[in-house]
């Protein structure tokens, strides 16, 4: 924090945004069980007989909830100094995105799809355990994944050329008669059966049919096989490579994370961190 600043206003930053104390860790939790207790009701509102006989009780309880997530979205604004890097973050655009279905059920109804964002702020869970500790280690997968993404495009492309081929095989070979009415269906009965799905709409019924379709099934599991080779391959690159401890902590200023353990200044705007 800025010299001068009110020391309420640093009690304030620790418990909401840090997850290393006694308090940000209870607030948190509690936050964590107030989402869960949100998306269970819009569950339970889901069923007809249930909303028909509790509509009011879920109603008032979705305000309860919708004030308390007021609250702490207020809280979070006033306990930065830079509200911006907070209001346009990840965080905060999902935690606004949670807090205006139940005002914007006032002007319009259908405001369920936007409850189901509410889900993204479980992600929170993962400060208070701690998980954020091992973030080299998703570092780690997603460069693996970056690195592999033209070989997974070559043999995605591979894919798409094989269920392309067999299907447009199968609609000549099977043709209407056997349900493939056209070569998009039968392209669309190859992705099914070459990824082992199967939901049996449309299946084979010649002799000749059945061959290719068991050719496909079979090169469907050695097919499941390769992308995970190749990412597992990338992986293994990285897997020796030391991680680099972090915390929880995050900058009252500029609201940057990721800092090492024991770090007293951001790396980023150089503010002291809270102790």
């Amino acid at each position: 924090m800025k010299k001068g600043t009110p020391k309420w206003k640093v009690k304030l930053h620790e418990i909401i945004y840090e997850a290393d104390t006694p308090m940000g860790k209870l607030f948190d939790v509690i936050l964590l069980l107030v989402i869960v207790l949100s998306i269970a009701l819009v569950m339970l509102e889901s069923i007809d007989s249930l909303n028909q006989r509790y509509y009011w009780q879920f109603y008032i309880a979705e305000w309860v909830i919708t004030f308390f997530f007021t609250i702490e979205y207020i809280l979070r604004i006033i306990a930065i100094n830079k509200p911006k890097k907070y209001i346009f973050s990840f965080y905060g655009i999902v935690d606004f995105l949670s807090t205006i279905p139940t005002y914007v059920s006032i002007i319009a109804g259908g405001h369920n799809m936007l409850f189901a964002i509410r889900a993204l702020r479980l992600l929170r869970v993962f400060r208070i355990l701690k998980i954020t500790r091992y973030i080299g280690e998703s570092n780690r997968l997603l460069l693996a994944l970056r690195n592999s993404r033209a070989k997974i495009l070559i043999f995605l492309y591979t894919v798409i050329i094989i269920c392309i081929i067999m299907g447009t095989l199968m609609y000549l070979v099977e043709g209407e008669a056997g349900g493939f009415d056209n070569i998009p269906l039968g392209i669309y009965w190859a992705i099914v059966t070459l990824t082992t799905v199967g939901f049996g709409d449309i299946h084979p019924i010649t002799p000749l049919g059945r061959f290719i379709a068991s050719i496909i099934m079979v090169t469907g599991y050695g097919i499941i096989a390769v992308p995970t080779g190749i990412v597992s391959a990338e992986y293994t690159k990285y897997f020796k490579q030391p991680t680099i401890p972090t915390n929880t902590q995050v900058c009252p200023h500029c609201n940057e994370t990721k800092h090492l353990d024991k770090a007293e200044f951001c790396h980023n705007c150089g503010s002291k961190l809270n102790e």
